[in-house]
């Protein structure tokens, strides 16, 4: 039975991709890019929810709920806060410029060497961290919660192999062949189903600990962890209450307002206001994260008396011991969907920054429409290899698959975010300035991090040196300016009036995330 549902729904959703998709001309660079720019406010929130939504959060988060218990819920609340600024300044620029893509944007307002610096740096970050560890993180979790390799009468490692080529494969047909609007029809399906299926695991602990009644299993833990509910993390937490205003900062404004693989989705919008929307959306809904992504973690801790090997596994080990069986084809689907989401989505972004920033512009400059989709399907096809010969090397990394993986994001995140809030708020920094900026950041960051291992967070490192960064691009701005001030152009592609809910809807944000802080601290 649990295979016939994984199957059922698993092929549901592919239908309705396809059906959802026919009549979209994917050989034209908008259509298959960007979706035909037709994407709505609820399929821009779906697809930004599951692409984030995937199990490098959901295990990964919850692994550090099970170590540090809510502290990590500031990724979640800070992310609510990145995608209202997104929503007010950032996307009426992009979408001013028609770009399909952040290093056009960069293109448009430093020149074209930012542009390729940027657009390599994206793909360094896809290729080797986050592509990688969706795949590991996936195959970890499909592997515990279903005893894989006790199925197939293998080892954990060698399971792990068979795993991840099967999900890189399914995931690199849907990514490759289906182009944007495929990816985000079929995420928003898999953000319902993923919002469900993920929300009955707390429940089903609770109801665990509380012999069947889910509100005495909460009582229960609250007194028995009262510790693992304060958000306020310690300095030796995994997170620091200070590095909420550095590194934390810096890592979701980038994440939800620059990161090509999550903002794809909004400049697909058909227009300003259903981008705007698509985010609040996502931005409301993110504010209950924290029940999937870190309250599993801490149930955890508590039914296995904080006695696992590998934090990591806390969330599958839940799932196995609290989830009834009749609902395990679904989760497993659901979970199936939620691997498939963030991988397809990042790969399909890389597969739009080489077409576009690399074929387009170096490669063959004469090129058509239909031959620029053509070679970037060609690399998308060589990366997803290259992600999935990575992915089970990362078994039982230091630190935690989620740790690993935002150390290593912070080598693009600091400088990308960095330019960009300069170009939109500077007119006259320059290009020179902005390569050195980046290219002194990314080698600082990785001889610091890497090389001397300073005694403080990354997240705090992080937010030294955006400081500084920003520092270096207004000085050698100073003695190497630009001729003239940078005037943004209109393409209208789209039209770019602000939806008229904006503020209030925004302001309700930014109450409860404040709120939601000052009740749990």
């Amino acid at each position: 039975m649990a295979i016939i549902s994984f199957a059922g729904f698993t092929l549901l959703v592919a239908l309705i991709a396809w059906w959802s998709t026919r009549k979209t001309d994917e050989k034209s660079s908008d259509g298959y890019f960007l979706g035909g720019r037709s994407l709505t406010g609820p399929v821009i929130a779906g697809s930004l929810l599951l692409t984030n939504l995937s199990t490098e959060q959901i295990v990964g988060m919850n692994g550090v709920s099970f170590r540090d218990g809510a502290p990590i819920m500031a990724y979640e609340v800070l992310a609510a806060i990145a995608m209202v600024f997104t929503a007010f300044v950032l996307l009426p620029k992009y979408l001013k410029s028609g770009i399909a893509t952040i290093p056009q944007f960069l293109e448009n307002r430093y020149g074209k060497t930012t542009k390729t610096i940027v657009s390599l740096l994206f793909l360094l970050g896809y290729a080797i961290s986050m592509l990688p560890t969706v795949l590991y993180s996936g195959a970890l979790a499909l592997n515990t919660m279903f005893d894989i390799p006790e199925k197939l009468g293998m080892g954990p490692e060698a399971t792990l192999w068979v795993t991840v080529i099967s999900i890189g494969v399914i995931g690199s047909i849907y990514a490759v062949f289906g182009g944007l609007k495929a990816v985000a029809v079929s995420d928003s399906i898999n953000a319902v189903g993923l919002i469900i299926g993920g929300s009955l695991i707390p429940i089903f602990g609770l109801m665990y600990i509380g012999d069947g009644n889910m509100f005495t299993g909460l009582d229960t833990l609250t007194t028995a962890l009262p510790e693992k509910f304060d958000i306020i993390g310690g300095p030796d937490s995994d997170v620091p209450f200070w590095t909420l205003f550095t590194g934390m900062v810096i890592l979701n404004f980038y994440y939800w307002g620059t990161n090509q693989a999550i903002i794809q989705r909004a400049l697909g919008a058909k227009n300003l206001k259903e981008g705007q929307k698509g985010l609040l959306i996502a931005a409301f809904i993110k504010i209950l994260g924290p029940i999937i992504v870190v309250l599993p973690g801490i149930i955890a801790y508590y039914i296995f008396n904080g006695d696992l090997a590998n934090a990591d596994e806390a969330y599958p080990m839940l799932v196995k011991k609290v989830l009834p069986v009749a609902y395990i084809g679904f989760f497993a689907a659901v979970l199936f969907g939620a691997i498939l989401s963030s991988f397809n989505s990042a790969l399909n972004s890389s597969v739009t920054l080489f077409g576009l920033d690399f074929y387009k512009e170096y490669i063959n400059k004469e090129a058509t429409e239909l031959q620029v989709v053509k070679a970037g399907k060609i690399f998308g096809i060589v990366l997803a290899i290259f992600s999935i010969a990575i992915a089970p090397l990362l078994y039982g990394v230091e630190g935690g698959i989620f740790t690993y993986l935002q150390q290593l994001n912070g080598t693009h995140s600091v400088p990308i975010l960095a330019i960009v809030i300069v170009g939109v708020f500077s007119k006259r920094v320059s290009g020179k300035a902005a390569n050195i900026a980046i290219l002194i950041s990314v080698v600082t960051y990785l001889v610091t991090l890497y090389g001397i291992e300073p005694d403080i967070s990354f997240l705090h490192l992080m937010g030294i040196l955006f400081v500084l960064t920003v520092v270096v691009m207004f000085v050698i701005s100073h003695f190497i300016p630009r001729e003239t001030d940078y005037v943004q152009e209109y393409t209208k592609q789209v039209d770019i009036t602000n939806w008229k809910y904006l503020k209030p809807v925004g302001a309700i944000i930014v109450a409860l995330v404040i709120g939601l802080y000052y009740a749990m601290s």
